[in-house]
């Protein structure tokens, strides 16, 4: 991390001095690294700092189009915080930011450390009152955004939509799918309902209080419009194994939408609530394949549970193909 950087952190912070670095992980392609920063003489004892190193695009290994989804993600990860993170409740807990900063080919973020707030907690194994925590979050933030119009974020939220993966489509092998691609799509976006999608909301990126009745979320890369089905499936498919997935789908639904029925009255939106739910259920199962159509040209030989396939045929049944 460059000394400049070192000074906005301290003075965004209102401390004198970065005691200890400590390295959380690496980002995402190699674009630099989380670290925890150890303050002294301040109000916090410690932030979360995320600084973005772009590479050189004369030596960048990415594919252009991978390049700028990239640098387009860490721009919308910072509006997202800066404009529109104020709307998120207690019920969809996201960290507080003290500074953002670009300079050369660089980012800084600076956030809360949600470990000192109490969620120390990361599972990669979930019980069901884990999914319901989850499910509980992501109902709250679709209920938060539910009719805005996502400026300056992704108009399409989600890393694997068509329009920024063409390389996975050409690649996928998978026929049926691939034919089907184009439909699934515009069928997702042409929803009635639309909200702000969290964009990644894996399992990895949910971070629960020790008692385990709490939850927050982190990475807001892929935040943007669209129909929350989106989030609810690539977050049952991230922590639960296929079996579980079809067992539950009824319970699953049925909470999901129990949840933003409540969060959408609490939040004062006059929305066709019924409507919303007949549209979003039937949409749950497009999502599914939606996502498998981009995991399927990018992990190419990858082994596809038995549910999932079901999912994809009865959608390209639908779909008259």
């Amino acid at each position: 991390m460059n000394k400049y950087f070192e000074k906005v952190i301290l003075k965004s912070t209102n401390s004198k001095e970065i005691v200890e670095i400590h390295e959380i992980q690496d980002l995402w392609g190699g674009y630099g690294k989380i670290f925890r920063c150890i303050l002294s003489r301040s109000l916090l004892k410690s932030v979360i700092v995320k600084n973005v190193r772009l590479p050189d695009k004369r030596s960048n290994q990415d594919s252009d189009i991978s390049y700028r989804r990239k640098l387009k993600s860490y721009k919308v990860e910072m509006e997202f915080y800066k404009n529109w993170s104020k709307k998120c409740n207690e019920d969809c807990r996201v960290a507080d930011w003290y500074a953002f900063e670009w300079q050369n080919n660089e980012f800084l973020m600076v956030f809360e450390d949600l470990d000192l707030a109490g969620f120390k907690g990361r599972m990669s194994s979930v019980t069901w009152n884990e999914v319901k925590l989850c499910l509980k979050w992501l109902a709250n933030f679709h209920a938060a955004f539910m009719g805005e119009k996502p400026e300056g974020l992704w108009s399409k939220g989600t890393y694997w939509h068509l329009e920024t993966r063409p390389d996975e489509l050409k690649a996928l092998r998978d026929m049926r799918l691939k034919n089907a691609a184009k439909k699934m799509d515009a069928k997702l976006d042409g929803c009635k309902f639309k909200t702000f999608v969290h964009g990644d909301a894996k399992i990895a990126n949910f971070c629960f209080s020790e008692d385990r009745s709490r939850v927050a979320a982190v990475d807001f890369q892929y935040v943007g419009g669209g129909c929350g089905m989106k989030d609810v499936a690539y977050f049952i498919d991230s922590c639960l194994y296929d079996e579980e997935c079809e067992a539950l789908e009824g319970d699953i639904l049925d909470f999901y939408f129990g949840e933003l029925e409540k969060a959408l009255k609490i939040r004062g939106k006059d929305i066709d609530f019924d409507a919303l739910e007949k549209e979003w259920r039937e949409l749950y199962y497009v999502a599914w394949a939606d996502f498998y159509r981009f995991f399927k040209g990018w992990a190419l030989g990858h082994y596809e549970g038995k549910y999932s396939e079901r999912v994809i045929n009865k959608v390209i049944e639908s779909l008259n193909m």
